[in-house]
């Protein structure tokens, strides 16, 4: 069976989950923190990172490589569009996501969850404050210009890759206590609201809602 390596607070960790769940595949989820100084681990993902996945003898980082390779694998259902000019927007949207939206999102999450609950050191409100007010919404203003109303993904009207990896980081945000301000942003929210909906998504996000009440 099919290792993923990593934890399930990781918004990369969980897109590969998603796309593993879209497409029926099982899997082992073996706890990985990121950059530690395991050797062996080190040698499956030379940058630390995580996930990683391990299948028998073939071995892949990054969560972006790891999708790519399950849709060549199984590719069915598809999570890539057919078409060249769509599959060039959904790689983007992909990469807007794991950078840009995992940034503002991720700072949230590190100071209130694992900086205050899990490492015990506190939470920098002021870093939350200025992630919240200033970082955040440039990003959300773009997405929501991005997506059509009622639209079930938001490359041609279709879920795929680009909304797994949009709604991912999310997940975080909301693990922190905040959300996307349906009021200012109300397509965006809605369209996340679509895509966590989805059981593929609903199941891992209510298991880690669990672990996190915990804390």
């Amino acid at each position: 069976m099919p290792i993923v390596h990593g934890v399930n607070a990781s918004p990369f960790v969980r897109k590969v989950r998603v796309v593993l769940a879209e497409k029926g595949i099982e899997y082992e989820l073996n706890p990985v923190m990121p950059l530690g100084d395991n050797p062996e681990y080190r040698r499956k993902s030379p940058l630390g990172k995580i996930p990683c996945f391990e299948d028998g003898d073939y071995v892949l980082p990054d969560s972006s490589c790891i999708a790519a390779y399950l849709e060549r694998t199984q590719p069915e259902p598809a999570l890539y569009p057919a078409d060249a000019k769509e599959h060039g927007r959904a790689l983007w949207y992909e990469e807007y996501a794991d950078t840009k939206l995992a940034e503002v999102c991720g700072t949230v999450f590190f100071q209130r969850v694992v900086s205050a609950k899990i490492l015990k050191t506190g939470c920098d409100e002021a870093t939350v404050e200025n992630a919240v007010k200033e970082l955040q919404p440039p990003v959300f203003d773009y997405l929501e210009g991005e997506v059509e109303e009622g639209s079930e993904g938001i490359v041609g009207g279709r879920f795929g890759i680009a909304d797994i990896s949009l709604a991912s980081p999310v997940v975080n945000l909301q693990h922190a206590g905040f959300d996307i301000d349906a009021a200012r942003w109300p397509k965006l929210s809605a369209y996340v609201e679509r895509v966590l909906a989805r059981p593929s998504y609903k199941t891992i996000v209510e298991e880690e809602r669990a672990s996190f009440s915990a804390l």
